[in-house]
């Protein structure tokens, strides 16, 4: 059984007609702390303290899901084709894994659902434009919190545009190790990923 203080929320009291009666469903304490119980069942021989701990961050990891399923769209496959179904899950898996680390480059210490981020880094038009052997990509947002988008759009493209000039010797593997340890940097602390190969597999540990 886990416990944590519950929230205090100071309403006001509902207005009744006069004859109308109330009836209370919950006694709740004048005075004193008040808490909110959990209670979790499991064969598991873990203290409590572990339990608690894998209980929240298997929320955590459920939290996860929820977004992709509610806000990238992957779930309501019908089909009973399966080979189809797997291409477009692991399709939106990878999107997925893209944008989070496009916005972990403007914000590393915390996460950025895509019901706020995506209107926020994709309402703009774009114009490419070429001049000898460089290419610039203009952006003009057209959400109303242009300044904070354009600040943000500039820190995304900081990192990547001083990666490119001062180590064009680096390969595409070796660019990808500096900007997933940029974006990942919370967790990481500082640390450059190493690559590891599982066959022809490339994995960043």
């Amino acid at each position: 059984m886990l416990r944590h203080p519950k929230e205090q929320v100071v309403s006001s009291p509902a207005s009744l007609p006069e004859k109308t009666g109330e009836f209370a469903f919950v006694e709740a304490l004048k005075k004193g702390p008040d808490y909110e119980y959990c209670i979790l069942v499991t064969n598991s021989a873990l203290p409590i303290s572990a339990i608690g701990k894998l209980y929240r961050d298997r929320a955590d990891c459920e939290n996860v899901f929820d977004e992709i399923k509610n806000q990238w769209g992957w779930g309501g496959y019908v089909t009973q084709d399966l080979k189809r179904c797997r291409i477009i899950a692991r399709i939106v898996a990878i999107i997925y894994n893209w944008w989070n680390i496009f916005t972990r480059l403007a914000n590393p210490d915390q996460h950025m659902e895509a019901v706020t981020s995506r209107p926020l880094l994709l309402q703009a038009v774009g114009r490419l434009i070429t001049s000898g052997r460089t290419r610039t990509l203009r952006l003009t947002p057209t959400h109303a919190a242009s300044e904070q988008i354009q600040r943000t759009l500039s820190r995304i493209s900081s990192f990547p545009n001083r990666l490119y000039q001062t180590a064009e010797q680096l390969s595409a593997q070796d660019r990808w190790r500096y900007i997933l340890s940029a974006a990942f940097i919370k967790w990481l602390k500082g640390r450059v990923l190493a690559p590891v190969y599982d066959g022809s597999q490339i994995l960043m540990l």
